[in-house]
């Protein structure tokens, strides 16, 4: 792969664009020759997770008090961004810092994020989120884990599944049910920290078709005791805290999906001026000139709509359907462009060692994790629907039917990753 593309967007400027430029100092050292070793050992080593931390490059949007860098959700981008534009969909820091650490910040005791905030900044702990199951994915309340409480713990017991760092985290926000008869009300999240704990097993890494790097994997807690006083705010109010993210999360996909769309454009114009077929440059060639002008207008258009979302979204102005919308189009609009270049590849494209294949089997989940894009679809049709039926559902449902996603989508994030890879979940859980 060629240097990292290092044009900034509109909203990066000033400290955030020189974290920026550290971001990618870093990632063309420390990532880029790494990328093949991460595919084939599937997880990213810890020693790069500390050196991160060393940089300051995690929880950058954490205040300092917590071991944070005390930026906003810009600083976060900046780094999201400069990993995106390696190709790299290994490194589970969009869970990480991106998820896991804002539940802390928003939901955590002062004494909680002490304990574990300055953890993660530094790398010496990895997070990931638990959410889906085998059979619950984006419908959330439908969970099994269960954790009763037994005097000043908690008895954890189930099975999550597409969990995104799940090989190597050693601190976990897990949803469980802590009244199972309460349905969403009787969902709950609880801190495991993996190393106090006995009873909980990590299964198998999960072989996926794509984000080989990225560990994806199997947990099981078999009578599980955690102390109660990891709880993370209120018994029965997990389902609302799952809820409050759900912008956030949805534009760190976006980032992820314009990064690839970007990636994939640039890899292909280098091709193509280079590739000879019937003795001309194939940029030569009328239709592949149409389907790069196809391919990078869509990638224009893509990017000014995820600076536009971004920038509402730090204004405290982008609503839940925009967010709903920046998920579901760009990352449709990154496997339709991805799918078109690589054509232009021939068989080539079909082989890993060209980074439009591992681009193209890299996509597909992010239609499927941080909330299917059928669901996404729906959140934003409620906000249309002015019948008598869909008037009650608009108003709050964006909200509801948000949750049910994220869980999808955590795997980031658990799901094969933003979960992380998760189907419901991956980012990530």
């Amino acid at each position: 792969m060629t240097a990292l593309d290092r044009t900034k967007p509109s909203w990066m400027t000033g400290e955030v664009a020189d974290l920026f430029e550290l971001a990618c100092d870093f990632f063309e050292k420390e990532a880029v020759p790494n990328l093949e070793r991460w595919n084939e050992q599937r997880f990213v080593d810890r020693e790069f997770w500390e050196r991160a931390g060393e940089l300051g490059l995690l929880l950058t949007s954490i205040p300092e008090e917590y071991g944070g860098g005390g930026g906003s959700f810009l600083h976060f981008a900046a780094v999201a961004e400069a990993i995106g534009r390696t190709g790299d969909r290994s490194w589970g820091n969009n869970v990480h810092s991106g998820i896991v650490a804002h539940y802390l910040l928003a939901h955590g005791t002062r004494e909680q994020k002490r304990r574990w905030l300055p953890q993660l900044a530094s790398g010496r702990r990895v997070a990931a989120i638990g959410m889906t199951e085998p059979s619950a994915g984006s419908d959330l309340k439908a969970i099994r884990t269960t954790a009763l409480r037994e005097g000043d713990e908690y008895v954890v017991s189930g099975q999550k599944t597409f969990i995104t760092n799940g090989q190597t985290a050693d601190l976990i926000v897990l949803a469980v049910k802590t009244d199972p008869a309460a349905g969403a009300h009787g969902v709950s999240l609880l801190v495991v920290e993996t190393d106090a704990v006995s009873g909980f097993r990590r299964g198998r890494t999960l072989n996926k078709i794509g984000q080989h790097g990225a560990d994806t994997s199997e947990l099981f807690f078999d009578e599980v005791r955690v102390p109660a006083e990891n709880l993370l705010g209120a018994e029965g109010g997990g389902f609302g805290i799952m809820m409050g993210e759900l912008r956030q999360e949805r534009l760190i996909i976006g980032i992820t999906a314009i990064c690839a769309m970007e990636l994939a454009v640039r890899e292909t114009v280098d091709y193509v001026n280079e590739r000879e077929a019937f003795g001309a440059p194939l940029i030569t060639m009328q239709n592949t000139r149409f389907v790069l002008a196809e391919a990078a207008t869509q990638a224009r258009v893509a990017r000014v709509f995820l600076d536009d979302c971004i920038r509402r979204h730090m204004a405290g102005e982008l609503s839940a359907a925009e967010a709903a919308m920046c998920k579901w189009w760009l990352t449709d609009q990154q496997n339709d462009v991805i799918d078109k270049l690589l054509q232009l590849y021939g068989g080539y494209g079909y082989m890993t060692e060209y980074a439009i294949a591992r681009l193209f089997t890299d996509a597909r989940a992010q239609k499927i994790y941080g909330g299917a894009n059928e669901v996404q679809k729906e959140l934003i049709a409620r906000t249309l629907d002015r019948t008598a039926r869909g008037g009650s559902r608009a108003a709050g449902g964006a909200s509801t039917g948000g949750s049910a996603g994220s869980a999808a989508a955590r795997s980031a994030t658990g799901g094969p990753s933003a979960g992380g890879a998760r189907p419901a979940d991956r980012s990530q859980g």
